[in-house]
């Protein structure tokens, strides 16, 4: 189907969105309802190196995971939780392991729900797989086997299917490393939007075969990339303010997955889930303060302000003196939900949203332009050229320079070498052609010569 594109928002102003309520919620699992009026912890983890030597290894490894967050999720009282299984790639090169191991998981939480009536869903995030030790190979012959893993798992126990998808990252990781602004919007914009719409019109066909839920997709090839890359208030690898002009280019991006069928919730490592929450009203997952075992963030709790479920990112399997990681990690997590959902019921919630926002809104410019008022500006400046991919992926960028500069002027501390690296970006932006042809026609001959392993066919060129 082709995508059906976004051109307004989902709420009528910034202050109607809140954390555990959505416009669409999403019915998943076992009496699971997302962004109904209650946030959901969302518990994320990897199987130890050594449990991938074989298949039986592996699925007797998801199987004590998934025993072990079940058991504490009902020994400490909490009503409702949903596993993440991030795919090793045997899983997806493999679809019969990624498939076995979601029946697994699923029949283990079928017993939990049916004997203590916890609320449950299972979300398998794919591998993507398609490449070559070189190349990228977005359409090439992995692409069967990709769609393969996402129907086997639906098939076998998956509720919500999700994918981290690389398409545009062999120009982004060229583009990065030089600052080129128009690189990073041509990589995630249009070739990455590109690659979103082949993949998800691909994917939420099989979620309605299956009776199941296509979620989502994140950037993290490209915008997590950026962010880390960016590091912390001393690393000067990367400017903050490139870092999340990478981001407000990625919302529409990330965007394409709802444009063709997919319903949320948004996977964790979005941090642009924020800005497609205000576009689409659709359910998303978050990753913030809970999730220093797999990273450090400068919006540790800001990012909390509008999630539906609140994840940890990812953790290895392992002990710790609270028990397994993924018990301790799924405890915090499943706190945190409790004081949201307490919020929304004493209907104290807007104070806690903006409590949580506020404690990190001046801390970084990245913090700054994803709080939820200015994350909702972003959205409207995507919405505006929402049916040209590269205009609305320009005016996000311009959107979010601009936002930086007027958070400058007021408490948003910047070093010289922020304001530099921003003055530069809105320059180069502003320079840019408004007609996409002649924006993607430019890059097309440019990046071809330049980057070895950029192969246009991956994009139907």
């Amino acid at each position: 189907m082709a995508a059906k594109r976004y051109t307004s928002m989902a709420y009528a102003s910034a202050d109607e969105m809140t954390f555990g309520v959505s416009k669409y919620p999403v019915k998943a699992g076992l009496d699971l309802e997302i962004g109904a009026g209650y946030t959901i912890p969302e518990i994320n983890y990897a199987p130890r190196p050594e449990a991938g030597a074989s298949k039986e290894k592996l699925i007797r490894e998801y199987e004590r995971i998934t025993t072990d967050i079940m058991s504490r999720m009902v020994q400490v009282g909490f009503p409702a939780v949903i596993l993440e299984t991030e795919h090793v790639q045997q899983m997806s090169n493999n679809p019969s392991w990624g498939a076995e191991v979601a029946h697994a998981q699923k029949t283990i939480m079928e017993e939990y729900h049916d004997e203590y009536g916890i609320k449950c869903a299972l979300r398998h995030t794919i591998g993507d797989i398609r490449e070559n030790r070189d190349f990228l190979q977005l359409r090439g012959d992995k692409y069967s086997v990709f769609l393969e893993a996402f129907e086997e798992c639906a098939k076998a126990g998956a509720d919500l299917l999700s994918v981290e998808s690389m398409g545009g990252k062999e120009v982004f990781d060229y583009a990065v490393l030089r600052n080129d602004i128009a690189g990073i919007l041509y990589s995630i914009g249009c070739l990455g939007s590109i690659d979103m719409e082949l993949i998800w019109s691909d994917i939420a066909a099989i979620a309605k075969k299956t009776g199941t839920v296509a979620a989502g997709d994140t950037d993290c090839a490209q915008a997590n990339t950026a962010m880390f890359i960016g590091g912390g208030l001393l690393d000067k690898n990367l400017a903050h303010t490139l870092a999340i002009i990478a981001r407000a280019i990625s919302a529409p991006r990330s965007l394409v997955a709802y444009e063709c069928g997919a319903e949320g919730p948004g996977k964790d490592c979005g941090y642009e889930n924020v800005i497609i929450k205000a576009i689409t009203g659709m359910p998303m997952t978050q990753e913030g303060k809970t999730s220093t075992c797999a990273h450090s963030d400068v919006m540790g709790n800001l990012i909390m302000q509008c999630c539906d479920c609140w994840s940890n990112e990812s953790v290895e399997y392992h002990g710790e003196f609270g028990g397994t990681t993924v018990q301790c990690w799924a405890e915090s997590l499943a706190y945190d939900c409790a004081l949201m959902n307490t919020a929304l019921e004493t209907k104290n919630d807007k104070v806690l949203r903006d409590l949580l926002m506020l404690s990190d809104r001046y801390r970084d410019p990245q913090a700054y332009v994803l709080a939820y008022d200015n994350a909702y500006r972003v959205g409207e400046a995507i919405v505006k050229d929402g049916d040209n991919i590269y205009l609305r992926a320009k005016n996000a960028a311009i959107e979010c320079c601009n936002i930086v500069n007027e958070g400058a002027a007021g408490k948003l501390e910047l070093s010289r070498f922020e304001t530099k690296a921003l003055g530069d970006a809105k320059a180069t932006l502003e320079a840019l052609p408004d007609d996409m042809d002649k924006f993607m026609d430019d890059c097309l001959t440019k990046y071809q010569s330049e980057v070895k392993v950029f192969l246009p066919e991956n994009y139907g060129f």
